[in-house]
């Protein structure tokens, strides 16, 4: 029976994770690590730097194309040694002799209610140690209790507004009640017993800052926010048990969240030191844009800020737009999504004048979605992060390869979930979407009767359908993860769109820069579908159906904010005006 690793944590079959559908109702540990998979939901790059690189391994930059259909050979696993926080040595007290009586729980929650929630797991985890005590030995107070006290009172270190409850009950507690409990008499408190009393409080508190910090907002929220894809449930009692039952396990550990997580959050760091008094001024320009040779005092905060923002590897001072400053300014393009062409033109400018407060709260809001981050894939699936216009395919939690995609415009959102594609279509019809249908072919066939003909379509029952062609929309293939969402992924005779540096133009579905390739790779264990039958199959004017032999998940996302495998912070645009509604349900 296979088991299930985490350093410190070894289940069989038993983890304290719950998944949401479609995963289905088992458990999985491995969905709040996630540090040991290749990280998914961003573009460019993994954001593992301490996996192993592969030549293929390649930067979601790089589409070039693998020789023939050989893809069987193209992923190896990378596995790299997960993250633990030096601060929070060792685990919970092992002891079993010192006790407190069951009822002492809900007297604990009638004095401190806003725990209510937890009382479950608070009695459902002392239940399974007999009511031991777990944050005291024979000695006293254990060590791990004064780092989570400290991990609480820092809790803005992730991104989380500094709003503990009975934060100064936890504090007052910590200077009280540090001999055993055994050989110390009981006070007068509501619960008849301080020590339990603080022991309580610390367990609460280590279920709540779990929650916030590796699990996130409550999936209501998320789901209102048109997030659609599985989210990870901690379980927090099974949580604390395997800490108690290994003792080299750590209290908190970076793999408890997503890899992503813990890489925005070194940067979170980075970017509040720098937001300091007169560090980060607004500044003007006396012109709408600067090349190579200009000079001008403004390119000297220009030059000032590429370097303390790491994208200029040292800072000269000079006003001179010179050759460093522009490879500082081209690596400051690359990374935020821009025509990479070192000229510092309006929109640069405009991107390097954003105030620092905006990209701490882009940063949080992005650390907030990789909480919700699901179970890490060890077989093939597709990523496709809607802020970033590209694709990833992966093979094993290798990236195989990655090609840019159009995605819908602000006002025909990409819905943000998941699915698992089945058929590929060669030759497709495309039949026409009802809000397409109605709001846009009716009405021209009403102009011009001509219109079906003019534009190869044909009435195909109560509704329009184009035939397979050169004109066609879709292209020569699709690929269909059937959806509630009618969104699916296809080709498109629109290639000149690919050049665009901003790629919404869509009504929804995601249109592919290299569709071929991507139907190589789905049909590569399939013998009888060569690349030239593939080929052959997308010319032919003919509908094909494929059914794949073996599904693949789809994942459709929404970051815009990551750490490419340089360590360099990526960021992009806020397509579809989402940062800002998120952030508001973070600070509240």
């Amino acid at each position: 029976m296979p088991l299930l690793f985490l350093p410190g944590i070894c289940f069989q079959n038993s983890n304290p994770i719950s998944m949401t559908p479609p995963f289905g109702n088992f458990r999985a540990l491995a969905s709040f690590v996630l540090a040991s998979s290749l990280c998914w939901l961003f573009p460019a790059a993994t954001g593992c730097r301490d996996h192993p690189q592969k030549p293929d391994d390649r930067p979601a930059a790089s589409t070039a194309n693998p020789p023939g259909n050989t893809y069987q050979n193209r992923a190896a696993q990378a596995e790299g040694p997960q993250q633990q926080d030096a601060s929070i040595p060792g685990n919970f007290s092992p002891q079993e002799v010192i006790r407190f009586d069951s009822s002492l729980i809900p007297l604990f929650i009638r004095r401190f209610p806003v725990f209510g929630p937890l009382q479950k797991d608070l009695q459902r985890f002392y239940a399974g140690r007999s009511y031991a005590y777990a944050w005291y030995d024979k000695k006293g107070v254990i060590e791990q209790a004064d780092n989570l006290f400290n991990r609480v009172m820092n809790i803005t270190d992730e991104g989380i507004p500094d709003k503990i409850p009975y934060k100064d009950t936890l504090a007052a507690l910590m200077n009280e009640f540090t001999g055993p409990p055994e050989n110390s008499p009981g006070d007068t408190r509501i619960t008849g017993n301080g020590y339990t009393e603080k022991e309580l409080m610390l367990t609460a508190q280590y279920f709540n800052y779990a929650g916030l910090a590796w699990q996130g907002l409550p999936e209501n929220k998320t789901r209102s926010m048109n997030w659609f894809l599985p989210r990870k449930r901690l379980d927090l009692p099974a949580l604390m048990d395997s800490l108690l039952r290994d003792t080299s396990s750590a209290l908190i550990r970076y793999g408890y969240s997503y890899r992503q997580y813990n890489l925005l959050r070194s940067y979170l760091k980075k970017y509040r030191e720098l937001e300091t008094p007169g560090n980060w001024p607004s500044f003007s320009s006396a012109r709408k844009s600067y090349k190579p040779g200009d000079t001008a005092g403004s390119i000297r905060t220009i030059r000032d800020r590429l370097f303390l923002l790491g994208d200029l590897a040292g800072n000269s001072g000079s006003t001179l737009y010179d050759p460093d400053l522009e490879e500082g300014v081209k690596n400051y393009q690359e990374r935020t999504g821009m025509k990479t062409d070192g000229i510092l033109g309006p929109a640069t400018l405009r991107d390097i004048n954003t105030p620092l407060t905006d990209r701490i709260r882009q940063l949080i809001v992005n650390m907030e979605r990789y909480r919700w981050v699901p179970v890490s894939l060890n077989d093939d699936y597709l990523i496709v992060n809607i802020p970033a216009f590209h694709l990833f395919a992966f093979q094993k939690d290798s990236l195989i390869f990655t090609m840019k995609a159009v995605v819908g415009r602000d006002v025909h959102e990409t819905v943000i979930f998941n699915g698992n594609l089945k058929y590929i279509v060669f030759s497709p019809y495309w039949n026409i979407p009802t809000g397409i249908l109605k709001k846009e072919v009716l009405p021209a066939i009403k102009r011009d009767p001509a219109y079906l003909k003019k534009h190869n379509m044909e009435w195909n029952g109560q509704t329009i359908r184009q035939k397979p062609g050169s004109g066609n929309p879709l292209g020569s293939v699709k690929f269909l993860f059937p959806n509630s969402h009618d969104i699916y992924l296809h080709d498109t005779p629109a290639k000149g769109l690919f050049e665009e540096t901003d790629r919404a133009f869509s009504h929804g579905c995601i249109r592919l820069a290299e569709a071929e390739k991507l139907a190589l790779y789905l049909l590569r264990d399939e013998p009888q579908w060569s690349a030239e039958k593939i080929s052959a199959a997308m010319k032919k004017g003919r509908e094909q159906y494929v059914t794949l032999k073996k599904q693949v998940p789809v994942f459709i996302a929404y970051f815009t904010a990551w750490v490419d495998r340089n360590g360099k912070l990526n960021l992009r645009k806020d397509l579809y005006k989402r940062d800002a509604r998120l952030a508001a349900l973070v600070a509240n």
